[in-house]
């Protein structure tokens, strides 16, 4: 990101909030709070953080958002309803990528769907390639505790405002990995050799968060995933 030299506006967070409208799907705001239409479809950068059930008053009362924080040619924050299509395909869509892919640059798209719904998706912009995810799970999700996961493989430490305990994440994150282990079929003793080999420990129980959370992408990445 460039620095600009001299006279300009105030270098402070762009936010761009999601919204449906009759020919856009998100915008900014002016100084006077009057919208800003974004006509653009896509926006890329590299993805510093998220909050997800975030606790915001509107003029509508308090409402729970997740705000994505996306460095690109300044910083922002895209913010849409937690409980929003948007919201959950963005969750699901970070979900399926390794902590490795979080540190090049992702494009996040919109999608009109029918009456208010605006979809998300995103893209790696070096491949062309859509992260496609599937829908048809969406209601059996726990989105507190996949926010967090989250949130965790993109900061790389557990700093989370949530009402779930290190415990509770820790538990969450063993058993995702007991599925992708048993989907796999492997035996206790292929799986203590490749964390040996990996990180030098021979247990699950031994890996920091930021290592388990690792591993389960290298489960799921596996061909023989079902």
């Amino acid at each position: 990101m460039d620095i600009k030299l001299g006279f300009g506006s105030i270098p402070r967070l762009q936010y761009i909030f999601v919204s449906r409208e009759n020919d856009y799907c998100w915008y900014a705001l002016s100084e006077e709070k009057k919208q800003i239409p974004i006509y653009d479809k896509a926006l890329t950068g590299i993805i510093t953080g998220i909050e997800v059930n975030k606790k915001v008053e509107t003029s509508f009362g308090e409402t729970e958002k997740t705000d994505l924080y996306i460095l690109a040619d300044k910083p922002y924050v895209v913010r849409s309803g937690s409980d929003s299509y948007f919201s959950k395909g963005l969750l699901m869509s970070l979900d399926k990528v390794s902590a490795e892919e979080l540190q090049q640059p992702l494009t996040i798209t919109i999608e009109p769907g029918d009456k208010k719904v605006v979809f998300c998706k995103v893209y790696n912009p070096a491949t062309y390639r859509s992260i496609d995810v599937n829908w048809e799970e969406h209601k059996e999700i726990n989105w507190q505790v996949l926010g967090q996961n989250i949130g965790l493989k993109i900061n790389r430490k557990a700093q989370f405002s949530t009402e779930f305990t290190t415990a509770e994440l820790r538990e969450n994150l063993i058993a995702q990995s007991d599925k992708y282990l048993r989907l796999l079929n492997w035996s206790t003793e292929q799986g203590r050799e490749y964390l040996q080999q990996r990180y030098q420990k021979r247990s699950r129980q031994q890996l920091n968060d930021a290592e388990l959370l690792d591993f389960i992408d290298y489960l799921k990445l596996q061909p023989q995933r079902l």
